[in-house]
């Protein structure tokens, strides 16, 4: 609680997803959950791992946290309790065999180089008329191609192609609703040269072609 409490957390999109589990660790040391009984866990395992330095610990997400997470939502309201329980259990299993390697551990970048990376993130979803190449970016910036990247995704969770994508999408898909551009005007306001690409990628992206979507969101 300390090392949360004191210290400092910026969220690159602005906003939280997602849920917090909070731990006593003298209370559930003495009256552990019978599952976890004799497992150290909480006497000994998380202390060590988790609690030293009063400094929180950042890990990369994989298949088998995905799932443990994507299971604490979307289930039925008398159930809902009873999973969260489940997971949390299998969360701090898990917890306790991680070993905290370096390709565990998110990368830690200096406070220029994240500020490089929020100007880039910025300029690309202020100009998505453009199309700027990883070279390019690196040049202006004078940032390393593969440290861009690599910075890119620790700090927005996925690569600047994905997520630019993202962003053009949504765009898109606003100024089919509320504007009266044509399907061309939308496309290349979005960075698309080719008004069948802006289709394809629009329909592989929202599972519905531009026109369907703007009929089905205006009326």
């Amino acid at each position: 609680m300390k090392a949360c409490t004191d210290s400092i957390l910026t969220f690159p999109n602005g906003i939280y997803q997602g849920l917090s589990i909070y731990i006593d660790l003298q209370e559930v040391s003495v009256h552990s959950p019978e599952l976890l009984k004799g497992s150290n866990i909480f006497e000994t395992i998380l202390p060590e791992k988790f609690c030293r330095n009063d400094s929180p610990v950042f890990l990369a997400g994989n298949e088998q946290t995905e799932s443990i997470f994507s299971a604490f939502f979307n289930q039925p309201e008398e159930l809902k309790l009873s999973y969260q329980k489940i997971k949390t259990m299998e969360l701090l299993l898990y917890l306790g065999k991680t070993e905290l390697t370096s390709s565990q551990r998110l990368s830690e970048y200096k406070t220029e180089q994240i500020r490089i990376i929020r100007e880039i993130h910025d300029q690309l979803t202020q100009h998505m008329e453009q199309r700027i190449t990883i070279e390019e970016l690196s040049r202006k910036y004078l940032i390393n191609p593969t440290t861009l990247k690599t910075a890119f995704k620790s700090i927005y969770g996925t690569s600047i192609a994905a997520h630019i994508k993202e962003h053009r999408m949504e765009q898109a898909a606003k100024m089919l609703r509320e504007s009266e551009m044509s399907i061309a005007e939308i496309a290349k306001a979005v960075g698309y040269d080719s008004q069948s690409r802006f289709t394809t990628a629009f329909k592989t992206f929202f599972h519905s072609l531009p026109k369907e979507y703007r009929k089905h969101h205006t009326e």
